[in-house]
């Protein structure tokens, strides 16, 4: 009955997307000096969440994520963002904002899996 909860996993992919995410900005930011080095991002959370199977996640065991089996992670691309005259395309400000929108993404996951929690403890009269 309480197996397989769709809050649950959406507040795990949420979470890992962030996880995911802060990892590429961290390498942006690590590369900002790099001459010719192109900047990074991975999709919106709902933009990638929502879409229809083409989400660019991928399983990391049989039977995880609806049974589909296929690679872990979010695909993350190149932005096109303007360029210093060495080539580089990192913008250390820009960087700093996604990190921070990567952070709040991850608490607002955690608060949604302590919230269901309570939620679900509540039902089973253990609040």
């Amino acid at each position: 009955m309480f197996q397989g909860l769709n809050v649950f996993k959406t507040a795990y992919a949420m979470a890992t997307h962030a996880g995911q995410r802060q990892a590429v900005v961290a390498e942006n930011m690590a590369n900002a000096d790099t001459p010719g080095f192109k900047a990074r991002d991975i999709a919106p959370f709902a933009q990638v969440y929502g879409s229809d199977g083409e989400t660019g996640m991928r399983a990391s065991r049989t039977g995880h994520m609806n049974g589909t089996h296929g690679q872990s992670g979010w695909n993350s691309f190149q932005t096109d963002s303007q360029t210093d005259p060495n080539g580089n395309s990192v913008s250390v400000e820009l960087e700093l904002m996604k990190g921070i929108e990567a952070k709040r993404q991850h608490d607002r996951a955690l608060a949604i899996y302590k919230s269901s929690l309570n939620v679900l403890r509540a039902s089973l009269g253990r609040a």
